[in-house]
């Protein structure tokens, strides 16, 4: 028996097709805190009633959300439609044609991204085409305890040396367990930045890494664990777990990114025993060279396997909105990739350092920009982290590291 359908009956059924939701799965981070993230995901979604947002989490390091990224897309996997990257993963991921180009998806670029901080779009683009929407920027700082400076009537240091001597009479003083110094030494992307940092302090480069700058640097950080000023487990020290020690008040100063600071003012998940009690700086140097920082930061970029790639699209141009970026400014005390929002009345209550920082920020440095970053990224933590750990010497990490980098920078 045949049967047949009535118009009606068919127009129903071609209706309810068409207004079946579109749903976008968004892959972060647990360190990039989804509860932030997903109030305004609601909100997008109240927007725009036939799109519906999921968020997918991993890893809690940028190594671990690589590595499970590099799994999906490597598979062409479609099962993903954005996705928050690190900012030295661009030139990977557009090498790879994982990320989909955003240029044709923007209604005049070079007018839209005006009102970007350049960092964050040099950052994400890639022989001038844009390949990922900046999420928010960062930078590292110094952290430091007001209340410990103001007790015993210490400047906030500007050379690592002023540091060290500041740390060591505090740490004396106060006895038990505070931490004068903490920093990652962890294989992991913030040990990068740690030492690139202290490298840049001593007025080198990544070029030269086995030089009297790198030895300055290096074993600035290898003797901070020698002599107690930093923890014997620095070798292990993650980005939060460095963060969770200061916000603990076991730290005196720390090296840390901006998504910090809400956390030890009681925006966080754990107790906070800090607020109130923490300043910001710029990082030390060495002698009477500048103060240098590492350009941080996430982007949104689009799988090139999506199958919603216009839809995605345009929950990316939403995330980058004033309003949004404001609230992510406010609630998570992430640094915004719009330069208006750094005189903004809302953000400068919530995060008063910020119009200081704008200057750091603007200022930072990039680590080296490259396909083959991943690999350069495992040659200078691995070595650094052998070195803290006293597993290395010094010099023989600087003169491996320099091999290594030898071989992927030239």
């Amino acid at each position: 028996m045949r049967t047949c359908l009535t118009l009606t009956a068919l127009l129903a059924l071609i209706g309810a097709a068409s207004a079946a939701p579109t749903t976008l799965t968004v892959f972060m981070g647990s360190q990039q805190r989804p509860e932030i993230f997903q109030p305004i995901f609601d909100r997008f979604e109240k927007q725009n009633p036939n799109i519906q947002v999921k968020i997918e989490t991993g890893g809690a390091t940028s190594e671990a959300q690589n590595q499970y990224l590099t799994t999906v897309l490597a598979a062409r996997d479609p099962s993903l439609d954005v996705f928050l990257i690190d900012v030295v993963r661009t030139a990977t991921f557009a090498a790879a044609g994982w990320a989909e180009p955003l240029d044709s998806y923007l209604p005049n670029k070079s007018v839209y991204l005006k009102a970007f901080l350049k960092g964050p779009i040099n950052a994400a683009t890639v022989d001038g085409k844009l390949y990922a929407m900046p999420a928010f920027t960062d930078a590292q700082f110094l952290y430091y305890r007001k209340d410990l400076l103001a007790k015993y009537g210490a400047k906030v240091p500007k050379t690592w040396d002023e540091l060290a001597a500041t740390a060591a009479r505090i740490q004396k003083a106060e006895g038990g367990n505070l931490q004068g110094l903490n920093f990652q030494g962890a294989p992991i992307e913030g040990t990068v930045c740690n030492f690139l940092e202290t490298l840049w302090g001593a007025g080198g480069n990544v070029q030269a890494v086995d030089s009297a700058a790198g030895r300055q640097g290096l074993g600035f950080l290898v003797n901070a664990v020698k002599t107690k000023l930093a923890p014997a487990a620095s070798y292990e020290m993650k980005t939060d777990d460095s963060r969770q020690q200061f916000q603990a008040g076991n730290v005196l100063f720390g090296l840390n990114w901006s998504y910090a600071w809400a956390h030890f003012q009681g925006n966080s998940p754990q107790p906070t025993k800090v607020k109130g009690d923490v300043g910001v700086a710029p990082l030390p140097a060495f002698g009477k060279n500048a103060s240098a920082t590492c350009t941080g930061g996430w982007e949104w970029a689009i799988s090139a396997y999506s199958k919603n790639k216009a839809t995605a699209a345009k929950l990316l141009q939403f995330m980058a909105s004033t309003d949004v970026q404001r609230e992510l400014a406010v609630k998570g005390a992430y640094l915004p990739v719009r330069a208006s929002l750094y005189n903004d009345k809302a953000v400068l209550a919530a995060n008063p350092h910020f119009k200081d920082l704008y200057r750091i920020v603007t200022g930072a440095r990039p680590r080296p920009v490259t396909p083959a970053y991943p690999r350069v990224s495992e040659i200078v933590r691995n070595n650094v982290s052998a070195a803290v750990a006293g597993s290395k010497s010094v010099d023989a990490a600087l003169k491996d590291m320099q091999r290594d980098l030898d071989g992927v920078l030239k």
